[in-house]
């Protein structure tokens, strides 16, 4: 597996926690996140790891800003992703289970650093259910981003 990670400054404390979880599993990590306090606009992370994942140049993606809310957002609009911000065990298990969520969004601050490599290893252990139910709704998902408005 190839994972496409990147982190803004918010991200900063949990990203090297995240990473050698990632290395420590073997698998080969597309580092495109902030490596200073420096301030970066989230947008531009989360562009940068899904079109790597939307391209086929990473099997997942895993974004991390200061709440997970605005870099989750910011995924979600390339076509071709689901993303889900995971704060919990149960969100980390049905984004992929029924959504088959090909990238994770994480808090990066006001969270326990251990927590999030935890939930990092439950995502990544847990397969897509498929089945036609889930199936559908996937591919309704998909039609969305055909929308303009």
């Amino acid at each position: 597996m190839k994972v496409a990670f990147g982190n803004d400054h918010a991200g900063l404390t949990m990203r090297q926690i995240l990473l050698d979880e990632l290395r420590g599993r073997g698998i080969e990590v597309i580092d495109l996140g902030a490596r200073s306090e420096a301030s970066v606009d989230y947008p531009d992370i989360a562009e940068k790891v899904c079109q790597a994942v939307a391209a086929g140049q990473a099997d997942r993606g895993v974004l991390v800003c200061g709440t997970g809310v605005g870099i989750s957002i910011a995924a979600n609009k390339i076509d071709g992703i689901r993303c889900g911000l995971c704060i919990d065990e149960y969100s980390a298990v049905m984004s992929r289970r029924h959504n088959n969520a090909n990238v994770i969004a994480m808090r990066g601050r006001e969270f326990a650093p251990e927590e999030n490599r935890r939930l990092l290893g439950i995502w990544l252990d847990t397969p897509f259910d498929g089945g036609e139910r889930h199936e559908r709704r996937i591919g309704k998902i998909t039609s969305l981003e055909e929308y303009k408005g």
